[in-house]
């Protein structure tokens, strides 16, 4: 198949507990230490676990998303010309207020173009990303920014707490053996999607993206990953690329047990050989879920990876579960295999979305 034209990435920009900045994600994914430390931001002494990966030194949300999307914007060289009429796609936790809070970003932040909120839980920036690509590559405009953020605090916290799916030994293990969930993580990024007619220097190139759903359960993912397949073969489809192109998952795994297996079933499936041999981790064992920023972090994450020839470990990894068998990536980074890579992400109510970048 014939690789379709693409979307260009064109300004990044992510803050983690692994630091602030793209330099600072990249050097943290790569040292392959896990960001998970006690919760001092709100009182943790009735939950049954205490840690989570978060920034020491965070604004409030506003604020920090206002310096994400203009730092994206000066990495892609939007000046104050080129940002207008530029839409904006913001991806963050529900609530009355998110409306006013994405008109003002958009305002403080000098874009007049279109402005859309999206609070689809885990696959909300992932599903922001691909509506701008699809917006851009219809010629509805020619650039987006698209800016997540999530900052761990109480309300989320005791709600995963008491559904039992934080990790109860406090490391996130994905595809491992012996794992025993998630942990939370401040997430904020942003990201400049432009059309290969008004981009001035790339910096990776969005191919493919795919979304889909399975209704199997509210919280328990369909055990073959019906939905993710879906998603997954999606991506590939409208990229024009067939699934040996792969050359890296960053994959959505958690670390809790069913979600870990059944996205192992969805790659093995969508990739069929390719999926014995193409290097695999999950970025989560370092920086934490960020739910709805997820999305954007890891693509962020996953461009610097491509970009940089490393791809980062699988942190937490106690050995091999029979129910994942997959290459994941452990003890030190590889290079990837290809030049392509797959951002894969899923959520509560069996969501699953995929992007598929590719390095310039």
């Amino acid at each position: 198949m014939a690789e379709r034209p693409a979307v260009h990435l064109t300004g990044l920009y992510a803050g983690s507990a692994l630091g602030r900045g793209t330099d600072a994600q990249l050097a943290g994914v790569l040292a392959g230490v896990p960001t998970f430390r006690p919760v001092d931001r709100f009182d943790t002494a009735a939950r049954r676990v205490d840690a989570a990966a978060t920034l020491p030194d965070h604004g409030d949300l506003a604020d920090e998303l206002a310096v994400a999307v203009d730092a994206a914007c000066r990495d892609a060289g939007l000046d104050a010309a080129r940002r207008a009429g530029t839409a904006l796609l913001l991806a963050v936790h529900g609530g009355a207020a998110v409306p006013a809070l994405t008109t003002a970003l958009a305002a403080r932040t000098g874009l007049t173009g279109p402005a859309q909120a999206y609070t689809t839980a885990c696959v909300s920036a992932s599903s922001a990303v691909a509506d701008a690509a699809a917006l851009i590559r219809r010629g509805d405009v020619t650039r987006a920014v698209v800016a997540a953020g999530y900052l761990v605090e109480a309300d989320q916290y005791a709600l995963f707490d008491a559904g039992r799916a934080l990790a109860t030994d406090g490391a996130v293990r994905p595809f491992s053996v012996g794992r025993t969930g998630l942990l939370l993580g401040d997430g904020i990024a942003a990201v400049v999607l432009e059309s290969p007619a008004v981009a001035r220097r790339p910096v990776a190139d969005l191919l493919g993206w795919g979304r889909a759903g399975d209704a199997h359960h509210p919280c328990h993912p369909e055990p073959g990953g019906r939905g993710l397949v879906r998603a997954l073969t999606s991506a590939l489809r409208r990229a024009g690329l067939a699934a040996a192109a792969v050359g890296y998952v960053n994959a959505n795994a958690t670390g809790a047990g069913p979600g870990d297996a059944a996205e192992a079933a969805a790659l093995r499936t969508a990739l069929g050989a390719a999926a014995t041999r193409v290097p695999v981790s999950s970025t989560k064992a370092l920086h934490g879920h960020a739910l709805e920023a997820s999305g954007l972090l890891e693509l962020v994450v996953t461009v610097l990876a491509l970009r940089h020839a490393s791809l980062p470990v699988n942190a937490g990894w106690l050995g091999p579960d029979p129910a994942c068998p997959l290459d994941v990536i452990r003890d030190t980074p590889r290079p990837p295999g290809t030049r392509y890579a797959l951002s894969l992400n899923a959520a509560f109510g069996g969501a699953g979305t995929a992007l598929l970048v590719g390095a310039p």
